[in-house]
């Protein structure tokens, strides 16, 4: 088990400071990030959690998972390994054809 958590269904008025202070109970917190959307930047309901060691991390999933923050039942999991990103620019005819909307070819 890794050092990183995953936690979901957290209030919308739960804070970074909010969720520092519940994963305390488990160890040293090292990370927080509360993830938002790209677009709006409205915080979507879930967040990353990294503790100081793997025990560390380990006890907060035991501990918390389905633990109440701010009126709401938390789940936490172990975070998956980030997947790579596709390399944008890579291949590929970009010119499109008119029946896709696409500029097509100029005479």
């Amino acid at each position: 088990m890794g050092k990183d958590l995953y936690v979901r269904h957290i209030s919308a008025e739960a804070t970074e400071e909010d969720l520092r202070k519940l994963f305390a109970v488990s160890g040293k917190v090292t990370y927080v990030h509360m993830v938002k959307d790209a677009k709006s930047g409205e915080f979507v309901g879930c967040a990353f959690v990294k503790m100081s060691s793997e025990a560390e991390a380990k006890d907060a999933l035991v501990t918390l998972d389905g633990a109440l923050l701010v009126n709401r039942t938390i789940l936490v999991s172990e975070a998956r390994p980030q997947k790579p990103k596709a390399r944008q620019g890579s291949g590929g005819f970009r010119g499109g054809s008119p029946a896709r909307g696409g500029q097509g070819r100029i005479r």
